[in-house]
């Protein structure tokens, strides 16, 4: 059975298994990393988990407000299947929850309940009434699971990365499993 953890450097090898199947170029949600985070050494893994554990943007500045996000990661006997973060602020762009779920380990309901466990933790954290969560317009297993958790479309909208569908799920709802 997988669990959501905190980021952890005893985790490195796992992590850069995880980070390697993904291959150069391909996208990460729910990571948190940013162009220039060096994930491969020892004492950049270190700077980068000690990073998102104090919850900064991917630039490394701390929030005025506070913690900016809490990230997860999705693990199971030791091995990270993918990482899930939840953004305390509103962001245009990113929305309140991204993720993202290494190749080999899905299809396997993997996303949808880390997503359920991660909107729990909205709904007590986060005192607000629903959370925006985007995926890329052609990602349709991620479509499908924002849907199934309650996610309503608000609009496709262009970005340099390509369309991305724009879902609200509500948040003062029952929640769905």
């Amino acid at each position: 059975m997988p669990e959501l953890i905190e980021p952890t450097i005893r985790l490195h090898a796992a992590f850069l298994d995880c980070h390697d199947e993904w291959g150069p170029g391909l996208h990460e949600d729910g990571f948190g990393l940013g162009e220039d985070d060096d994930v491969r050494t020892p004492a950049g893994f270190a700077a980068w988990v000690a990073r998102i554990l104090r919850g900064s943007h991917p630039t490394g500045t701390p929030c005025p407000e506070g913690k900016h996000a809490t990230m997860r990661w999705i693990v199971e006997n030791g091995r990270v299947l993918g990482g899930i973060a939840l953004r305390h602020r509103f962001d245009h762009e990113l929305g309140h929850i991204g993720y993202g779920v290494r190749p080999s380990a899905r299809r396997r309901g993997i996303a949808n309940w880390a997503l359920g466990e991660m909107l729990a933790e909205a709904r007590a954290a986060l005192k607000i009434d629903r959370v925006l969560i985007p995926c890329l317009a052609g990602n349709r297993a991620s479509a499908r699971t924002i849907e199934s958790r309650g996610g309503v479309l608000e609009e496709i909208w262009q970005t340099d990365q390509g369309p991305v569908r724009r879902y609200w799920i509500d948040l003062t709802a029952e929640p769905r499993r």
